[in-house]
């Protein structure tokens, strides 16, 4: 005798608690969107610092600097953490020969 078990999701059920899914799917887009633009900008500048090309990193770490600012302004990540990739980012860079 085998038993399944399912996954049931729980849907909203007072008109507040579907107001709040709703509101947070239409965040979880934008947070995705936010996620993807932060992760291929640092992405593409970690590829240019494999490269060894400083030209092309140092022209690319102001479109990388303004993601994260606006994925700090955005709160999809924490001042502090902003700075703190940023201040990597540009330690990554100046140690290309």
């Amino acid at each position: 005798m085998s038993v399944t078990i399912t996954k049931h999701k729980k849907m909203p059920i007072t008109s507040s608690a579907k107001k709040a899914l709703r509101a947070s799917k239409t965040k979880r887009v934008y947070n995705l969107r936010i996620k993807a633009n932060v992760d291929s900008s640092i992405k593409e500048l970690k590829k240019l610092v494999v490269k060894k090309d400083k030209v092309g990193a140092m022209k690319l770490m102001p479109a990388v600097y303004k993601a994260l600012d606006k994925a700090a302004k955005k709160n999809y990540i924490k001042d502090n953490n902003a700075s703190r990739l940023k201040s990597r980012i540009s330690a990554m860079v100046k140690k290309i020969a």
